[in-house]
């Protein structure tokens, strides 16, 4: 066996979602930890195809895209994984692949990164394949809580890893673009903005956005100026289940849908927002609370899903029960009200989840051999799962 190292995904630069920008960045993370210690070090995408990889995150010699082709995929990557000493994969649906590598090569150090609600309940088939994982990196400490409590996963074979911000994620003020956007949706100079980023999807009613709306109608008389901005692909379905929503709070004026917008314009809606709010209850992690953070938002999420861990258990933000209208109206009062008192310190911030720490932390637990509790929230989930 050598020292190589294989990441196997299913899509890493084709797709934007949350699981794919870790898939980036843990990439961008492991190929310079390859190169500074003399090891080799491969990504293979089941989805993606070889012209989609950005170079700025590692060289295209490293990557490896199969265009759907699923069984060319499959193949090679036992091939390629039972020579190497580690292979991570990024998601649970390569698991049967994982346990083919780990029957050919029992040396072979399999990981995986359990991101929330694909891991939170029975998986079926792939229950056997479960037992061939090394180890675990869940993305947060209720994820990790979940592989206890759903699938008898020892504590010692799991280690919370949460996710970081990209290092390329853009700060930049764009005020020229920003003037357009205000605009564009109508805000005015005293207007308060609140600012949700998510995709809207009917099968997935658990980001909150509608109860942020009912939340609205409680605040209405009381705080008039108060607007809410959506951004993010929607289905019509969902797009319909919520106008009805609005419609029937009469608050048609106040909410906007940006729809899908792109990198630049993206930074530029931060920009422009006064308030991130998103209170999940289905949330693995979720990195867009970090990167509202970063942006210097107050943030408020929801207290009974991954999104514990982004706001650092209320250290850098405002949990509330996500079902509750009340506690989130609340929130947002308290916002309005004393919103420089909320903001988050960029320093803290970055300090627990910049890009250096990750790569740290991410190559030490893959290669570090026993793998030692190194926080005192992993210490803790020791102790008590």
């Amino acid at each position: 066996m050598n020292k190589g190292f294989l990441f196997l995904t299913l899509n890493t630069f084709s797709a934007t979602g949350g699981i794919e920008k870790v898939c980036r960045i843990a990439g961008k993370a492991l190929s310079e930890s390859a190169a500074e210690t003399g090891g080799t070090f491969s990504v293979y995408s089941m989805y993606d195809d070889e012209r989609s990889v950005d170079e700025s995150y590692f060289p295209a010699s490293e990557f490896k895209g199969f265009g759907g082709k699923r069984l060319k995929f499959a193949l090679s990557s036992v091939l390629e994984g039972r020579k190497s000493a580690v292979v991570l994969l990024s998601h649970i649906n390569l698991l049967p692949i994982g346990y083919l590598i780990k029957k050919a090569s029992p040396k072979t150090k399999l990981v995986l990164i359990a991101h929330g609600i694909e891991v939170w309940e029975e998986v079926g088939k792939k229950k056997t394949a479960l037992r061939s994982v090394d180890l675990f990196l869940p993305v947060s400490s209720f994820t990790a809580a979940k592989l206890q409590t759903k699938h008898n996963i020892g504590a010692g074979k799991i280690r919370v890893l949460n996710n970081c911000l990209d290092p390329f994620l853009k700060k930049e003020a764009n005020p020229a673009l920003e003037n357009n956007l205000r605009k564009r949706y109508g805000f005015q100079s005293d207007d308060l903005v609140l600012l949700t980023v998510t995709r809207l999807k009917y099968s997935e009613q658990y980001k909150g956005y509608d109860k942020v709306v009912e939340a609205l109608q409680v605040l209405k008389t009381s705080h008039p100026n108060i607007k809410y901005l959506i951004v993010g692909k929607y289905d019509a379905e969902e797009k319909q289940r919520l106008d009805v929503i609005i419609s029937r709070n009469g608050l048609s004026d106040r909410v906007v849908f940006a729809g899908f917008v792109n990198d630049e314009e993206l930074n530029a809606h931060f920009n422009i927002a006064d308030v991130y709010i998103m209170p999940s209850s289905g949330e693995g992690f979720g990195i867009v609370f970090i990167e509202a953070l970063y942006y210097g938002l107050p943030v408020i999420a929801g207290n009974a899903d991954g999104s514990v861990d982004a706001l650092a258990g209320g250290e850098f933000g405002l949990l509330v029960n996500p079902h509750s209208i009340e506690e989130i109206a609340a929130a947002i009062k308290s916002v309005a009200h004393n919103r420089n008192s909320f903001l988050p310190k960029e320093a803290r911030v970055v300090k627990r989840f910049g890009y250096d720490q990750y790569k740290q932390k991410l190559t030490r637990l893959l290669f570090q051999k026993p793998v030692a509790a190194s926080t005192p929230a992993e210490t803790e989930l020791s102790k008590l799962l």
